[in-house]
């Protein structure tokens, strides 16, 4: 689980960007203006932030600036805007920005621009097994006792199912609907965005039908660390 702020000064852009990545297992911060976010940088150290060009007050491109003089662009960065020209994406990727999203934002191009910057910012902060690998001494191989293969049972979703066909059709349906569901949410960590995709029903739809059918709907949802 990542930490991401979202910059933007409409309020849907907002609420969007916030129930995909939250639904994605990450934790969201949202501020609608440059101040804002200043100090949520400050407050929360994002991992990640999608930054929108166009604000009231000070725009996208001068704050990244400022961070970049300042020495605060220390998080990979994701400019998004819906009236940018290529000269303005061109130049906040030399200041540092690492990707420009063009609204509207797909969700496609969105889950993959985000994935690639944590990946960035991840090589950019090695972490302490991977220090303590370069600075432990090289262990005596001479008495290496090779590995026991112990056979781990599979916990993942099960895509075969066995149904009791002896029933009335709807309660068949709706069990078959049901286990239907679960595996998707289980294989899908419980992304509801992920699912909607999968299976082709918008959210809203989805989510009533999980609820009508019983669904538990945190069956499956990553837990962060």
């Amino acid at each position: 689980m990542a930490n991401i702020l979202v910059v933007d000064d409409e309020l849907g852009i907002r609420d969007l960007l916030w129930e995909i990545l939250n639904d994605e297992g990450h934790s969201v911060e949202v501020a609608e203006n440059a101040a804002q976010a200043r100090a949520a940088r400050l407050r929360d150290r994002p991992d990640l932030v999608l930054l929108d060009i166009w604000m009231p007050d000070t725009d996208g491109v001068t704050l990244l600036k400022e961070w970049s003089s300042t020495g605060a662009l220390t998080m990979p960065v994701i400019m998004m805007s819906g009236h940018a020209t290529i000269d303005t994406a061109v130049e906040a990727t030399k200041i540092g920005a690492l990707a420009f999203l063009e609204k509207p934002i797909t969700l496609q191009k969105l889950l993959k621009a985000v994935e690639q910057g944590l990946t960035r910012g991840a090589v950019r902060k090695p972490t302490p097994s991977v220090l303590a690998s370069v600075v432990l001494p090289l262990q005596d191989t001479s008495a290496r006792v090779e590995p026991v293969s112990v056979p781990v049972p599979d916990t993942g979703p099960q895509s075969e199912q066995r149904f009791m066909l002896d029933k009335p059709l709807r309660e068949a349906r709706d069990e078959f609907e049901k286990a239907y569901f679960e595996f998707h949410l289980a294989k899908e960590h419980g992304s509801m965005t992920r699912v909607a995709d999968k299976t082709g029903l918008e959210r809203t739809h989805l989510y009533r039908k999980l609820k009508q059918l019983g669904v538990d709907l945190t069956r499956g949802k990553r837990v962060g660390t």
